[in-house]
């Protein structure tokens, strides 16, 4: 059968109200229109499905097992709806982010607060990866968009946009206090222990392109994992830290760190914010997004 599905939410509307008029009033169609509906469902079933009443209407045998599988089917469609429309009014949803311990501790979580405090309802998920991982995740489409820091490699379907400038630099402890305060090559570093990155991370990708660049090279003394923990070990004496400032400003602040000078500083990089043009983002992401983009950019 190929019948036109109008039919069944006009009969599901008088078999709940019980009354052509009240289906009517509700779907907001005339009581006519309403009757003919009913009438063209009965005649392409076969079988009459209300028995007709001066105060209106009930469902016949047929009529009642009829209803026990459109009533199901309806109210499916209508909670659907209502889950939908909750979505679109950002009571319900979920927003998956893509980010560094960098990006996340200097730049997402302040917004994600301010998120989350405008909508209490929207479950965000975080997937902590360097930035080579998150752009796969993106790829991938595991996450809806990635906060990630230069350098990147990445094709045309992304829209990439720069939020905040970063800056990589040389901290030590006081073992090494003979060094503060002077002017130094890089050279010097390939005599001295130094701490760093592990290879997958587009930080430590970025300072091995600058060294290349002074003609220097270097064999860490230790390769971590997290920023943090290179904080750590050049809070200890192990050697030359090489970390984003923001890691190590409370460290300097307080003297227990110092930076390192160089004839030529490291260039800034940017952290960067990107996105899969092909995909088609949830609202809440997309008000994450708004929220993120409207920001002025440091």
């Amino acid at each position: 059968m190929n019948i036109n599905l109008e039919y069944y939410k006009i009969f599901y509307n008088v078999a709940t109200t019980r009354s052509i008029t009240g289906a009517a009033k509700k779907l907001c169609i005339s009581q006519p229109a309403v009757s003919q509906a009913v009438k063209q469902l009965e005649q392409e079933l076969g079988i009459e499905l209300f028995t007709r009443h001066a105060k209106g209407v009930s469902l016949t045998r047929a009529g009642t097992l009829l209803y026990s599988y459109v009533g199901k089917g309806y109210e499916t469609i209508l909670a659907g709806e209502e889950q939908l429309a909750k979505m679109m009014n950002l009571e319900y949803g979920e927003v998956r982010i893509g980010a560094s311990d960098m990006t996340l501790q200097f730049y997402l979580l302040p917004f994600l607060e301010q998120f989350y405090q405008l909508y209490p309802e929207i479950k965000v998920t975080v997937t902590n990866a360097p930035t080579p991982q998150t752009i796969d995740h993106l790829y991938q489409g595991r996450i809806d968009f990635g906060v990630v820091t230069r350098p990147l490699e990445v094709d045309t379907q992304l829209d990439v946009f720069k939020v905040r400038k970063i800056q990589d630099v040389f901290v030590a402890g006081d073992k090494f206090r003979e060094l503060q305060g002077k002017r130094l090559s890089y050279e010097r570093l390939t005599a001295l222990p130094f701490i760093c990155l592990e290879e997958n991370t587009s930080t430590r990708r970025y300072v091995d392109d600058f060294l290349q660049k002074m003609q220097v090279e270097i064999t860490p003394e230790f390769e971590l994992a997290t920023s943090d923990m290179i904080v750590q070990f050049a809070l200890r004496n192990l050697g030359i830290g090489c970390v984003v400032k923001d890691f190590a400003d409370k460290y300097l602040d307080s003297g227990e760190l110092f930076q390192l000078k160089f004839t030529r500083e490291i260039p800034k990089r940017d952290m960067c914010l990107i996105f899969d043009r092909r995909a088609t983002m949830p609202v809440a992401a997309l008000r994450l997004k708004e929220l993120l983009l409207k920001e002025p950019k440091s």
